[in-house]
């Protein structure tokens, strides 16, 4: 394997920085983040017309670039580093893959393009504040608990003459209050056997409120979705196989033997190993952009001690900071190759995540102290690439849950044997 990165890697990677160090410096991001959309439109339109970012794994066939995750990742390293407001986490590493793992070729061929091309933008919606369970980076995302269960809780979905209705509730759906699509899990048929599919809901659908939250990270905003019987499309299998043995829908019978409908345990099991997969990959692009914010700390941190004089001489001279600059260094480093391994092999990503948080949030921290007074003021961007780390967190799992899951995953510790008594 050659670890190198190709030229055109390289390219992309210089026109991305250029471009948001022109436009993205710290009060071009507050200034963004209050708007009602919560990151700049042009900016945004800039990035996919002219470097096609929303688009870079799309294949060619439906608009993309046809790039790897690899490009994403990349990509995101670099947003990661100005601390980039804009729709590209949730639409192109979130709802991207799910629509090209379950969607049917119509559903691909209408909303793929305009996905790739900038014009339009999507998210997950999950019900509750259950993101990473659902994406099955802190816990297994099988049994349905995460999604409400049962008759009532979470997200509810009902047959009709005219195709789905949803109803409930999601408190934590990132970019909820401006994307153009929603990629809804809901339960279909209300019975605690019953599966967790997926659905599309536009964004101007009757019944459907959003309401934007007032969020610790003002760089990822978050809304809270409200579906009062809202009009839905079912991702994946058309309305005569909903509860067949279509593709991404599992292969067991379907409802209709009994009054629950039948048996449908592991119904559903390809949407929820779909939201799996997107999950491990998801983590590898949130591993770059936490390290890229990481470094870009890092480096604002060792120019402004270089700079700072105490006792006639710059503070970054004193061997106490030397160290404490040292350690965090090797976290940034770590996380970086971390990310980039699991850019390669989204296994890897939940593990890739985990350290990539952990660096962002030594590399926040000591930037804050070491930039002294001024480091605590919210004036100072240090604060936000505090926020970043701590919400990101909050989102996707704490890193010590992060960790267990991929070890429990890799069989590294098994169940204590029961002592014998003699």
């Amino acid at each position: 394997m050659d670890a190198a990165f190709t030229a055109e890697q390289d390219e992309m990677r210089r026109t991305l920085r250029e471009i948001l160090g022109k436009r993205c410096g710290p009060d071009e991001v507050k200034a963004a983040v209050r708007t009602d959309a919560g990151y700049d439109p042009e900016l945004w339109q800039q990035l996919a017309h002219q470097l096609g970012l929303p688009g870079i794994a799309v294949a060619e066939e439906y608009g993309g670039v046809g790039c790897t995750p690899t490009e994403l990742a990349l990509a995101c390293e670099e947003t990661g580093r100005v601390l980039l407001p804009s729709p590209l986490l949730a639409t192109a590493a979130l709802a991207v893959p799910l629509i090209t793992a379950l969607g049917t070729g119509a559903q691909r061929s209408a909303l793929l393009p305009p996905l790739a091309a900038g014009n339009l933008t999507a998210t997950l919606a999950v019900p509750g504040t259950a993101l990473s369970t659902a994406l099955a980076l802190t816990g297994e995302n099988t049994g349905g608990a995460w999604a409400g269960g049962g008759r009532a809780g979470g997200v509810q979905a009902r047959r009709d003459e005219g195709g789905w209705r949803l109803y409930g509730e999601a408190a934590q759906v990132l970019d909820g209050h401006s994307a153009g699509l929603l990629l809804v899990a809901a339960h279909a048929g209300g019975f605690a056997r019953s599966r967790t599919l997926l659905f599309l809901v536009r964004g101007d659908a009757a019944g459907l409120v959003r309401t934007r939250q007032t969020v610790l990270d003002e760089t990822r905003p978050q809304a809270r979705v409200q579906f009062r019987d809202t009009t839905a499309e079912l991702l994946g299998q058309g309305p005569e196989a909903e509860y067949g043995e279509g593709p991404g829908y599992g292969d067991g019978p379907g409802y209709g033997d009994g009054p629950d409908h039948g048996d449908v345990a592991g119904a559903g099991s390809g949407v929820l190993a779909a939201l799996a997969d997107a999950g491990r990959a998801a983590a590898a692009v949130l591993a770059a952009e936490a390290a890229g914010a990481a470094g870009q700390a890092l480096a604002r941190t060792v120019e402004y001690v270089g700079q700072r004089e105490q006792f006639g001489r710059p503070v970054g001279s004193f061997q106490a900071v030397k160290h404490r600059l040292a350690d965090v260094y090797v976290q940034v480093q770590a996380a970086r190759s971390a990310a980039y391994y699991a850019a390669w092999d989204p296994e890897q990503g939940p593990l890739a995540l985990a350290q990539a948080l952990e660096a962002l949030r030594l590399a926040a921290g000591e930037a804050i102290q070491l930039h002294g007074g001024i480091g605590f003021t919210w004036e100072h961007d240090a604060h936000l690439y505090f926020k970043r780390a701590a919400a990101d967190e909050l989102l996707f799992g704490p890193v010590h849950r992060l960790r267990a899951h991929a070890a429990h995953r890799a069989g590294l510790f098994t169940p204590t044997q029961e002592k014998v008594a003699v």
